[in-house]
């Protein structure tokens, strides 16, 4: 049995699409928060169970009989990540879970600027710690993340950002289904391994492409951290929200997302999806 959490979700919700068409419905089944969501998957022959990380006596019935358990990462960057990981982890133990594979990040680090990916580095620890055969898959930064990152870029040419430095921006459907993938394979893939598209463009060489497709110049241009951070909360973002964003670019500028890896593709059988296709307009 293959057990996926955070089903209702985008990632994982795409990771169980995509692991439909590699193993039959029966032999999967998905914990989520709401079962009501999940009706759709139900539909489909999926098994739903109830899981909250938040409620620790939830997770070991949702989790039995898991050959391999998937467990997305908590995505509220006002909760504590790491703790709700660790009931995750704990019950994955108690559960006797064969493999557990983590939605981590590339650059997880306890030194990045980059808030989550400190979690995802405590995370992995925690997994590397609990006995468990474990596989933290590494994802490169998530492409759509674009669409709010470079602004309004087609009407105003700019692109400005606080700090530039290479990113491997990589496409979520991408990732989705190199999980499935290394779910329906059923090989040990142990300890960190990295998801990435093929390049790892700068903000400067992000803005060549947009020029590429607007038909006009567009530029990135570095502006002063704390001036970026006032237009933020200026525009409506929270002050937290807002220094939040500012670690992406400061990790960034430290090369945490610089690196690129072969993997991703090899698994989808194709080229990743590149900064090309996540500009481009819906459609």
């Amino acid at each position: 049995m293959i057990v996926i959490t955070g089903a209702t979700g985008a990632l994982n919700g795409a990771t169980v699409h995509a692991l439909l068409r590699r193993v039959p419905a029966h032999e999967i089944a998905v914990a989520v928060r709401d079962v009501a969501r999940a009706a759709r998957l139900a539909e489909l022959g999926i098994e739903v169970r109830r899981a909250d990380y938040a409620d620790p006596a939830s997770l070991p019935a949702a989790f039995a009989g898991a050959e391999q358990l998937l467990l997305v990462s908590a995505s509220d960057p006002a909760a504590d990540a790491v703790a709700l990981h660790r009931n995750a982890v704990d019950a994955a133990v108690r559960a006797g879970v064969g493999r557990v594979l983590y939605t981590s990040h590339q650059g997880a680090a306890p030194s990045s600027p980059f808030a989550p990916a400190r979690d995802h580095a405590r995370t992995e620890q925690l997994l590397a710690d609990s006995g468990l055969a474990w596989t933290a898959l590494r994802n490169g930064f998530y492409a759509h993340s674009l669409a709010f990152l470079a602004g309004p870029w087609r009407e105003t040419g700019r692109i400005p950002v606080p700090a530039d430095g290479p990113v491997s921006w990589t496409a979520r459907q991408d990732v989705a289904e190199a999980a499935a993938a290394v779910l329906a394979s059923r090989a040990a893939y142990d300890g960190a391994v990295t998801l990435t598209a093929g390049a790892a463009p700068t903000f400067a060489e992000v803005a060549e492409v947009a020029s590429e497709l607007a038909g006009r110049p567009v530029e990135a241009v570095v502006v002063d951290a704390e001036a970026w951070v006032a237009a933020q909360v200026a525009g409506g973002q929270p002050e937290f929200r807002a220094r939040f964003t500012l670690g992406i670019y400061e990790a960034a500028r430290a090369g945490f997302f610089a690196g690129t890896d072969p993997l991703l593709g090899e698994l989808l059988g194709r080229e990743p999806r590149t900064v090309r296709h996540a500009l481009m307009p819906a459609g």
